[in-house]
C-alpha cells in the first residue's frame, strides 16, 4: 500500500511540528518515515497511517528527530567549510594575490607603529558590529519564513550566519586578548609580526568571503549541492 500525496504532505507538516525546519532535511526524514510505514502496513494492514506514522515516528526514540538533524548539520557544515575554503584559497592565486599581499604588507607596516593595537581594537569593533548586526538580520528573516510555507534548505540557513559567527567570535576573542593583556604590536620580535600579519589577514580574506562573496553566490551555491533546488522554489 502506498502513501497518497496527502499523506505524503502530512508526513511533511509532522516533520515541521517536530522543529524540523529545513526542506532537505524534512525531505530525508518523510522519505523514511514513508518507506517505514509502507513496512508496516505489510504487517499491520489494518492500521491507520496516524498510528502507523506514530509507530514509526517512535523508532527514533526519546530524542526524537534530534540526532538526525544533528548528523545533517555536521555534514552540512563539512560542505560549508569546502566552500569557505574554495573561496578563500583563490585570494592566493593569480592576480588576487596582489591585493592580498598589500593587505598583509599594510597590517605588517601598521603594527610597528607604536600604539597601533589600539587602532586594530577600533577596527575589530567595527567589523564586530558589522557581523553581528548582519547575523541578527538574517536569522530574523528566517525565523519568519518558518512561520510561513517558504522552503528553507540547511545550506540557505548556513550561508547567511557567517559560519555561525566564526569569525565574529574570532575577532571578539581577539579584542578580549589584546584588551586585557594590554598587547603592544610594537614590542614584538619581527618574527610574531608575520604570523600575526598572516592570520589577521586570512581572517581578513574569510570575513569577506563570508560576507560579501557567498550571499552574492548563494543561489548559485545551493543549486550546486540541492540540483531540485529551483524545482521546488517554482512550486
Amino acid at each position: 500500500m502506498k502513501l497518497s500525496e496527502i499523506q505524503i504532505e502530512n508526513l511533511y507538516k509532522f516533520t515541521r511540528q517536530h522543529y524540523v525546519y529545513h526542506y532537505d532535511v524534512q525531505t530525508e526524514l518523510v522519505d523514511h518515515l514513508a518507506n517505514d510505514i509502507e513496512q508496516i502496513w505489510k504487517e499491520y494492514p489494518n492500521l491507520s497511517f496516524e498510528d502507523a506514522r506514530d509507530k514509526s515516528f517512535k523508532k527514533f526514540g526519546v530524542f526524537g528527530f534530534m540526532d538526525v538533524i544533528e548528523a545533517k548539520q555536521k555534514q552540512m557544515n563539512k560542505r560549508y567549510w569546502k566552500i569557505i575554503w574554495r573561496f578563500t584559497k583563490e585570494w592566493f592565486t593569480l592576480p588576487k594575490v596582489l591585493t592580498t599581499m598589500l593587505v598583509f604588507l599594510g597590517f605588517f607596516f601598521a603594527f610597528q607603529i607604536p600604539y597601533s593595537e589600539y587602532l586594530f581594537l577600533a577596527t575589530l569593533l567595527v567589523l564586530i558590529t558589522f557581523e553581528m548586526v548582519a547575523i541578527y538580520r538574517i536569522r530574523k528573516e528566517h525565523k519568519q519564513k518558518e512561520k510561513t510555507d517558504d522552503k528553507i534548505f540547511l545550506l540557505d540557513a548556513m550561508l547567511g550566519t557567517t559560519k555561525n559567527g566564526f569569525t565574529g567570535v574570532t575577532f571578539i576573542n581577539l579584542f578580549n586578548f589584546i584588551h586585557l593583556t594590554r598587547f603592544e604590536f610594537s614590542n614584538l620580535n619581527i618574527y610574531w609580526l608575520l604570523l600575526i600579519s598572516v592570520i589577521v589577514t586570512i581572517l581578513c580574506i574569510i570575513f569577506y568571503v563570508s560576507n560579501y562573496i557567498l550571499p552574492q553566490k548563494a543561489q548559485e551555491l545551493i543549486q550546486e549541492t540541492y540540483p531540485e533546488y529551483k524545482w521546488v522554489k517554482n512550486l
